[in-house]
């Protein structure tokens, strides 16, 4: 523990530093100062537990040390020393909280009591912040340890329910407070990041912000919170206990009260599966139960689903939309009116609850087909047509509930009938086909790769392109590049050998006797006459 003397008076300062027995005090370190700069130097730059000062000062006064000191939160003992018994100084000293105010001149005997004291003090705050140090660090270890065992416990339970022995076993080894008749009850969370919310641009952030609404809303006297863990990105588990009896009733109130502050805060949708409760003894099983609830179920967004419910249901046969009838929209380039269809199906199969992930599966596939054989009799390629980030994301998030698959859906048809449209006009596709012909003369030009920049059948590519221009695809390729030679041989100083390649034949001779076959000349022949 060390002390500070601050006055502007030399010899108060070393009767101060002489007279009173700073080892019996248990101060091992007595700092001097003159003014207030000094004294904050001082400060700055070694530990004071103990300030002696003078308050009035020509270069500042002890108050205003001390307002320094408590604006900038050093934990100080601070006693004024002052020749004036003036009432205005002790009431600023009271509201800085010194520790003494006394009175010139000094009575060392009296001092070294009131030293005493504020170093009884200062030892009593830093045990009491130590206490708060280690509580907080206490209880920030228990809460990893009751997360390690809830996710440990979690892991578990995917394959097979654990024994009872195992928890009890699992429990007493994290030193956890549990009894396994304690009434625990899971709660999942599934959340719906929107495009271009806090969750697409930092998802640690919005970590942040998500456990922070749950354990402000999630308060009842009726139940703690144990653990709140991701059990996969965006898939939320927590384990709430019971103080007396479960209520799933309280916990579905307080599920429709964060969804809406998930929507205005998160910018994000959500939906909350309410497990059943059970004993630690059986928490397992109602854990597998409520993963596999939240595996099976078609979700909605911004709804509550009960595993009570969910239980009741009878497992759903698939029985497939009039097919024929959405085959028929596609034809009269009626996309609205498809959407509207499969969206009423889906909608009658929420409302009479028969609807499930393998449902859900089995129609998107029979609606994938379906606009993959219509595209087909186009002469679309719709496996190139949707090959992309966009129809990936759109498409590995389309079962995680009804909307995202009205998403997927809306994207692959209106997609189908933007490209039928452009199919069906003949000259928009010659024309792009010609554009990166001319463009790309030097590269590898087969037809295959021209079909797949328009995502047609390289047959149907070729028929159509001969059809519009009249020559074939190979031999307006086969013009494009010798036009492409002529301008080269004509304009530039580079090699015959040179420009074959540029226009892309790297067989010279080849090239040649194209060149010759399309302009009567050779390409060096053609070369001489330009330069005449």
């Amino acid at each position: 523990m060390n002390a500070l003397l601050v006055d502007d008076d030399y010899f108060v300062v070393t009767a101060l530093e002489k007279k009173i027995d700073w080892k019996s005090l248990q101060i091992e370190a007595v700092y001097t100062a003159n003014n207030v700069a000094q004294a904050r130097d001082i400060i700055m730059n070694h530990p004071v537990h103990i300030l002696i000062s003078d308050i009035d000062m020509p270069q500042g006064s002890g108050l205003e040390l001390l307002a320094w000191i408590r604006e900038e939160n050093y934990n100080i003992q601070a006693i004024f020393l002052t020749n004036y018994a003036d009432f205005n100084y002790a009431q600023k000293a009271i509201e800085l909280q010194s520790f003494e105010y006394f009175l010139k001149p000094i009575e060392f005997d009296k001092l070294m009591l009131i030293i005493h004291k504020a170093v009884a003090r200062s030892k009593e705050q830093q045990h009491k912040e130590k206490a708060i140090r280690e509580g907080y660090f206490w209880q920030k270890n228990q809460a990893k340890i009751r997360e390690h065992f809830w996710r440990k416990l979690v892991n578990g339970s995917v394959s097979y329910p654990m024994k009872p022995a195992d928890i009890a076993h699992a429990a007493a080894e994290q030193n956890l407070p549990y009894a396994m008749t304690d009434h625990f009850q899971p709660l999942f969370i599934h959340i719906y990041p929107y495009n271009g919310s806090l969750g697409q641009a930092d998802k640690g952030l919005f970590d942040f912000a998500l456990l922070n609404v749950l354990y402000e809303l999630f308060q009842d006297p009726g139940f703690s919170i144990e653990t709140i863990l991701e059990y996969k990105p965006y898939n939320w588990l927590a384990i709430l206990r019971w103080n007396g009896s479960p209520d799933s009733r309280t916990l579905g109130e307080l599920c429709s009260a964060f969804i809406p502050k998930a929507n205005q805060y998160l910018k994000a949708d959500a939906c909350c599966n309410i497990a059943l409760s059970g004993r630690l003894e059986t928490i397992s099983h109602v854990i597998k139960q409520l993963l596999d609830m939240n595996e099976e179920i078609v979700k909605c967004r911004n709804q509550i689903f009960y595993a009570e419910t969910y239980n009741r249901q009878p497992k759903a046969d698939y029985v497939p939309p009039d097919l024929s009838r959405l085959e028929e929209l596609l034809i009269q380039n009626q996309p609205g009116a498809f959407l509207n269809e499969t969206s009423r199906y889906l909608k009658e199969h929420v409302k009479h609850q028969t609807l499930n992930v393998s449902v859900l599966s089995l129609f998107r596939l029979d609606i994938v087909q379906l606009v993959y054989a219509f595209l087909k009799t186009k002469g679309i390629q719709a496996h190139k047509l949707y090959a992309g980030r966009t129809n990936d994301q759109l498409l590995a998030h389309s079962l995680n509930s009804v909307e995202d698959l009205e998403e997927y859906l809306q994207y692959l048809v209106n997609t189908a009938m933007e490209y039928r449209n452009f199919a069906e006009h003949p000259k928009s596709v010659v024309e792009q086909i010609k554009q990166y012909v001319l463009t790309h003369c030097g590269e590898d030009l087969t037809r295959n790769h021209l079909a797949e920049i328009v995502y047609l059948n390289p047959d149907y590519l070729a028929r159509l392109f001969k059809k519009e221009t009249g020559v074939s695809l190979g031999t307006y390729i086969i013009q494009a590049r010798i036009a492409a030679a002529k301008h080269l041989l004509g304009t530039t100083q580079m090699s015959v050998y040179e420009i074959a390649k540029k226009v892309g034949y790297s067989n010279y001779s080849y090239f040649s006797k194209l060149f010759k076959q399309e302009v009567g000349l050779s390409p060096n022949e053609y070369k001489r006459g330009c330069r005449v």
